[in-house]
């Protein structure tokens, strides 16, 4: 009995456990219950070991965050029958800074694609150990993962390339243009026409990092991409079709120009080649020049020295007659032409007795319409009537009393009134 009664009890406790881990009723039970169902939730860091990688300096570099990669890192909490694939999103910033270096770029369209790490090394950072922190984030259970990545970027052997160009792709974008075979295939294409013995993918701009518009969701358009290559050999003779005359008119009339390569990229690149752009560095002059030295550039070594502190009283008494004083003559001086011409020339007295006139004139009429007795003038009486035509005596007499006379004259009060005949609403009309 006692055997059966513990074990009733070892399954009392496995089913209370079993609850607990799912529905965390912790406030029901004990303390030790309560600190195991709070583990359940914590959300959970790791940190991995470091990455190195070796780039060169003027050569692009690319380095995929794969998804895959960190879905281990994720204890997985799928449905039953369910297939883990919770959304990853990747932070990527300078160890000690909070963004990336300014020639690193970095792009992932959606949660469930993978994100790339991607530009062209400078050669200011020849030398210098480059570690960027990239943390995971795992949108559904918010926990995170991370590990640092140290960039050792390598001096080139003959960098830079002395031939750069320059080429717009319409129909990709630039995670499109990343991938490694993408990328291949088109270095392939201008190889073929370029001829080079070496040649080299130095970046990658998304048009939208020049200025370009997003395109709209339809037909399948792309932002665009920019991908310049160098070489060691000047440019060939396709490439250089693009600066003809009749091409260059072409192009400033937005008009696709004559390219007898273009059929090698075609099929699968569509490039722009009004957009393209061949610089050789071989014939560029250099535009350094000495810096002169002026008061606001300290020699080398120099200090700054602040002005002292204790500064030179200054008088204002100047500037306060310049600002007031000025002003108040000119005003002066201008009141006192105005009071000449109103008073003193010819002119003006007769503009001063035209309106002392006119405001005598407007006091006398004031004066007379407070006054009910006075016969209203004639000019405002109808003289003809408006149907006959006949001659309409006044309306009043000189005994007539006019106080109580209505401003307006109504229709009905008028003398020698004829009615007029109006429509009946119903029945037969009799003359």
């Amino acid at each position: 009995m006692l055997v059966a009664f513990l074990s009733l009890e070892m399954k009392i406790s496995i089913v209370m456990h079993a609850v607990l881990s799912r529905a965390c009723l912790t406030f029901y039970f004990s303390v030790s219950y309560l600190s195991f169902c709070f583990s359940v939730y914590t959300i959970l860091s790791k940190v991995h070991s470091d990455r190195n990688v070796y780039p060169s300096a003027g050569v692009l570099f690319v380095h995929v965050l794969e998804r895959e990669y960190f879905k281990g890192e994720f204890p997985p909490y799928p449905k039953p029958g369910e297939i883990s694939n919770d959304p990853i999103t990747f932070n990527t910033n300078l160890m000690g800074y909070p963004d990336r270096p300014g020639w690193l770029r970095y792009i992932q369209r959606t949660p469930y694609s993978d994100g790339v790490l991607y530009g062209s090394p400078t050669i200011e950072n020849v030398g210098k150990p480059t570690i960027i922190e990239i943390t995971a984030y795992n949108r559904r259970t918010f926990e995170t993962a991370r590990h640092n990545l140290i960039i050792n970027i390598m001096s080139a052997e003959d960098f830079p390339l002395p031939y750069q160009a320059e080429f717009f792709i319409k129909n990709m974008n630039v995670e499109e243009m990343l991938a490694s075979e993408v990328l291949g295939d088109f270095l392939g294409a201008v190889k073929n026409v370029w001829q080079p013995e070496r040649l080299n993918a130095i970046n990658i701009t998304s048009a939208l990092d020049r200025g370009g518009r997003v395109p709209l969701p339809i037909n399948d358009m792309k932002e665009g991409v920019y991908v310049m290559v160098g070489a060691d050999v000047p440019f060939s003779s396709c490439l250089r079709e693009v600066e003809n005359p009749q091409n260059q008119l072409r192009c400033s009339q937005e008009m696709e120009p004559v390219i007898t390569c273009d059929k090698k990229f075609r099929t699968q690149f569509s490039i722009d080649w009004c957009k393209i752009s061949l610089v050789d560095k071989t014939k560029q002059v250099s535009t350094y020049q000495d810096v002169i030295r002026g008061e606001g550039i300290l020699p080398d070594g120099g200090e700054y020295k602040p002005p002292p502190d204790t500064l030179k009283s200054r008088d204002y008494y100047s500037d306060f007659l310049i600002t007031l004083a000025v002003p108040s003559a000119v005003a002066l001086v201008l009141f006192l032409i105005l009071a000449y011409i109103m008073c003193c020339r010819r002119e003006g007295v007769i503009q001063l007795v035209h309106h002392s006139a006119i405001q005598k004139s407007t006091k006398e009429l004031r004066e007379m319409s407070k006054n009910r007795e006075i016969a209203w003038p004639l000019s405002t009486l109808p003289v003809f009537h408006p149907v006959t035509g006949e001659i309409v005596p006044p309306l009043h007499t000189d005994s007539y009393d006019n106080t109580s006379m209505p401003l307006m004259q109504t229709q009905q009060n008028l003398p020698h009134q004829t009615q007029i005949p109006q429509q009946q609403t119903a029945g037969k009309w009799y003359p």
